[in-house]
């Protein structure tokens, strides 16, 4: 009986972990390149006491074994990396990648992070900053007198600045993608670090390498589906109350156990 208390209480641990990851789906619903998280999990090590085709006392092999589970562990949290939906903002800065790949930015340790959120801004010398002030790599800086910034799907930048009227080429887009992107370090900010688990980068322009396009004036929403999500919370609290429904059943049974008299 002790078994079932344990075994119970394994699941209610791990609906709540499940819990806890659809609150934080949810609560960036409209976080801009959000990836969606799921868990997985994994039955426990199970206690046999009569093995398959273990022989039996009248000769015969038993055709299934007698084992006893114990429980529930949750073993990963996988991201989910589908596209999420493009919104439009008409904003030269906004860029999202239509397709794999991150785009690259440096950190203050000089380490480099990747993101899906193209929501880029100019700091005060110019250079093209994520909205946490993380500059893009390769470094991007736009003429303070730039009077259009035209971004193609190729990455190719160009900007028309007020003492010339033709286009000028002044960077490249370069992004990045990954064999494994659900082995990324999540690091909150949108950005994920490299780990041996994603495996190394490759680095090239838009449209090569397998790698997605960009699009101009559109940015990247969260691909948290909101009615997937409260299905997945239901689903998860009635299985909360059904492990907690087994933990007082248990209760009951060894209260009648210790209630025995000889």
């Amino acid at each position: 009986m002790i078994r079932a208390l344990r075994t119970a209480a394994s699941g209610m641990f791990a609906e709540q972990l499940k819990i806890d990851t659809v609150a934080n789906n949810l609560s960036n619903v409209n976080t801009s390149g959000y990836k969606k998280q799921t868990v997985q999990f994994q039955d426990l090590i199970y206690q046999s006491t009569h093995t398959a085709a273990a022989g039996q006392g009248d000769g015969t092999l038993a055709p299934v074994p007698i084992a006893v589970g114990h429980g529930v562990r949750p073993i990963s949290t996988d991201r989910i990396f589908t596209q999420g939906s493009p919104t439009e903002t008409n904003n030269p800065l906004d860029v999202m990648v239509e397709g794999t790949g991150f785009f690259q930015v440096t950190r203050a340790d000089g380490r480099i992070a990747y993101t899906r959120d193209g929501t880029f801004k100019l700091s005060s010398d110019g250079t093209v900053v994520t909205s946490g002030g993380y500059r893009l790599e390769p470094e991007l800086r736009i003429p303070e007198d730039a009077t259009s910034i035209v971004i193609g799907r190729d990455g190719a930048i160009a900007v028309t600045t007020l003492s010339s009227a033709q286009t000028e080429t002044v960077g490249q887009l370069e992004l990045a993608k990954f064999v494994n992107p659900a082995g990324l370090n999540p690091l909150g900010q949108n950005l994920f670090e490299e780990t041996s688990s994603s495996g190394m980068p490759t680095v090239a322009n838009p449209g090569q390498e397998g790698i997605g396009e960009v699009v101009q004036g559109y940015y990247e929403a969260s691909n948290v589906a909101v009615v997937e999500e409260m299905v997945a919370m239901i689903l998860a609290q009635r299985a909360y109350e059904a492990n907690s429904k087994s933990i007082i059943t248990a209760d009951s049974m060894l209260q009648v156990v210790n209630s025995l008299k000889r």
